[in-house]
């Protein structure tokens, strides 16, 4: 009843940019925390970037001054803008939200399928 869709990942050379999108669907009342997390082979999911509906934001160190989180609240959706992307960048970018659902809808937080981004000459 919630859904969660990326899109915006792909292939890009060292220092290069890309743009991710999630939007948000289904019986949703509001969205409090939206984020974005990435899982490379053989690591752990961790948190990329996140923020709040009132504009809080929290980056991982190791993308500081490079990436930027933002959402349109009316649009339910958030995007990931990176920057002087790295080989190390590359993973599966997976889209968060905690949704307060409608009716009968549970509040929790749902994910979406993940987008692949690739870093590499």
């Amino acid at each position: 009843q919630v859904q969660l869709v990326e899109s915006g990942g792909g292939l890009v050379q060292p220092g290069g940019s890309l743009r991710l999108s999630c939007a948000a669907s289904g019986s949703i009342f509001s969205i409090n925390v939206m984020g974005w997390y990435r899982q490379a082979p053989g690591k752990q999911r961790e948190l990329v970037a996140s923020i709040t509906s009132g504009g809080s934001i929290n980056y991982a160190d190791s993308v500081k001054g490079r990436f930027t989180i933002s959402r349109d609240n009316a649009k339910n959706t958030v995007y990931l803008q990176m920057n002087s992307l790295k080989p190390e960048d590359t993973a599966v970018y997976y889209c968060n939200g905690l949704v307060y659902g409608l009716g009968l809808t549970p509040t929790r937080n749902y994910w979406g399928q993940g987008t692949q981004v690739t870093v590499s000459s």
